[in-house]
């Protein structure tokens, strides 16, 4: 059953009334379910799901929210460098749900001053350009998002990779001005998604069908071999532990 509406102004749990939930540590009991109607009921409509529209778990989060609150809210950093696949998953999405996407970009003067002194694939020559590359496109974007937002949700899971492992559920994330980061299925393993996917019919990124089972930017991604990390793909030139674009850098946790 969907929430009521929300009202225009929602009087939000103070930073230290979250603190004081996070240190008793009660919310890492919660289910998915259940830190999603917390969530909801609390920072809506002031929150919102960031999703890449390249991974199963951003599809189980907004099928989940939606039928919370059909005016949960999302959004996809549309980097210009995405696959196709991608951009039809949001078409998709809106068909599927009747749902807005509130789509990011990069700043343009950005971009370019980027490519005119390192090149367009400058993320192949260092970790230095990649990581560029990353926060122009990507984490000032979200930067920006998150400014008008008081809580956000992600599709982290601690069985990702090894720079995911220690995510919490819930967390006050400093690096983007002490705003409420919820992780609702940080527990869950790859199978629980890919079952949630198939019993609800979740619409999800074609490219999962042919070896991809994270999708970022093109260029930045590939198919997997049978018995590779699932996100073995992303940054694949690169080791382990420096795959991640910057937007969680601290371990808490797409």
């Amino acid at each position: 059953m969907a929430l009521s509406a929300a009202p225009s102004l929602v009087q939000k749990p103070s930073i230290e009334e979250v603190n004081r939930l996070i240190g008793r540590g009660e919310m890492e009991s919660w289910d998915a379910q259940k830190i999603l109607t917390w969530a909801l009921e609390n920072f809506h409509p002031r929150l919102a799901l960031s999703a890449s529209f390249g991974a199963p778990e951003g599809m189980v989060l907004l099928d989940m929210m939606h039928k919370l609150d059909p005016t949960s809210r999302v959004f996809v950093l549309d980097t210009g460098r995405l696959a196709q696949a991608t951009h039809e998953l949001v078409d998709r999405v809106r068909e599927h749900y009747g749902k807005q996407v509130e789509m990011l970009f990069p700043r343009a003067e950005d971009v370019q001053e980027m490519v005119r002194d390192s090149g367009v694939n400058l993320f192949y020559d260092s970790l230095e350009k990649r990581k560029l590359c990353c926060r122009i496109r990507k984490v000032e974007p979200m930067r920006r998002h998150l400014a008008t937002l008081d809580a956000y949700v992600t599709g982290l899971r601690r069985d990702q990779n090894v720079t995911r492992s220690g995510t919490k559920k819930v967390l006050i994330d400093d690096s983007y001005r002490g705003i409420v980061k919820l992780n609702p299925i940080a527990d869950w393993t790859q199978d629980e998604v890919w079952q949630y996917v198939r019993k609800h019919d979740v619409p999800v990124n074609r490219l999962h069908q042919s070896g991809y089972p994270s999708v970022g930017c093109e260029p930045c991604t590939r198919a997997i071999a049978a018995g590779e990390d699932e996100r073995a793909g992303r940054w694949w030139w690169e080791s382990p532990d420096t795959k991640e674009c910057g937007l969680h850098e601290q371990g808490s946790g797409i």
